[in-house]
């Protein structure tokens, strides 16, 4: 299955064992963005949701969803996460809440996919707090920005959508 690690010989789906890498500084930081319409956009700026404050709920929601990622994607370790960083800000000009959450542990494996889990959590939960309000929103560009440690190195997105 060429440089696919989570299958096995037979082409299976497997969990990739991690025990005999080495324990190092691991950290991921990803970015998203829900496109609202103009009375959405003004609602959650001044925070007259009926459901409440959608920054606040969306990110504490970020937090729990990245805590909560090997049990929503299958081949994913559960990891002992050190820190977690969501900020949500409004982008008049785009009409948008841009997302950004930041992982970090001491483990034998990323944290990317707490990153990227962190992300879309959150937009769903702005999604969920404004539904009333506008069915139309696009949750778009769920993208990893950056990473660091383990084997594979460094990874940073060199242009943004």
């Amino acid at each position: 299955m060429g440089d696919f690690t989570h299958f096995n010989e037979q082409g299976r789906a497997k969990m990739v064992d991690v025990g005999e890498k080495p324990v190092s500084v691991r950290t991921a930081v990803a970015a998203g963005r829900v496109l609202v319409n103009e009375e959405t956009f003004a609602l959650i700026k001044s925070g007259g949701m009926k459901k409440g404050d959608v920054l606040t709920v969306a990110q504490i929601a970020g937090v729990m969803g990245a805590k909560r990622t090997p049990d929503l994607i299958p081949m994913c370790h559960p990891i002992l996460i050190d820190g977690i960083n969501l900020e949500l800000t409004l982008d008049e000009q785009r009409r948008s809440v841009e997302i950004t959450a930041s992982v970090s542990c001491a483990g034998r494996t990323g944290v990317e996919m707490e990153a990227l889990t962190a992300v879309g959590t959150a937009a769903l939960t702005v999604y969920d707090m404004c539904k009333a309000v506008q069915k139309d929103m696009v949750i778009t560009d769920i993208r990893l920005l950056k990473k660091t440690g383990g084997v594979h190195g460094e990874f940073e997105r060199e242009s943004e959508p």
